[in-house]
């Protein structure tokens, strides 16, 4: 899968050093996946969540949620935000 964009994995871990192995390993398995449904990725990461168009995971025992789009069919997925737990229950993501 092509992971757009590191970066956003970058600056959060920069700002949370206590994520920077969660993120690392989420990149990692995703960019080795070839993933073509969420039950795939489920196999993987089971707390993975569908939330309308979005794929919402959990990582770093609770402390991460990385919200993204996948498209299966073209094998990219879009980081659209990584939050801390507090961050992503003020629901501004959604907008």
């Amino acid at each position: 899968m092509h992971v757009i964009t590191r970066k956003r994995l970058n600056e959060f871990a920069a700002r949370y050093p206590a994520t920077h192995n969660a993120l690392a390993e989420w990149y990692r398995q995703m960019k080795n996946g070839k993933f073509s449904s969420i039950a795939e990725i489920r196999e993987i990461f089971p707390s993975a969540d569908k939330v309308g168009k979005l794929t919402v995971f959990n990582l770093g025992g609770n402390k991460v949620r990385l919200v993204a789009a996948i498209h299966y069919n073209r094998k990219k997925v879009y980081i659209r935000a990584v939050l801390t737990h507090k961050q992503y229950d003020a629901a501004k993501w959604k907008e």
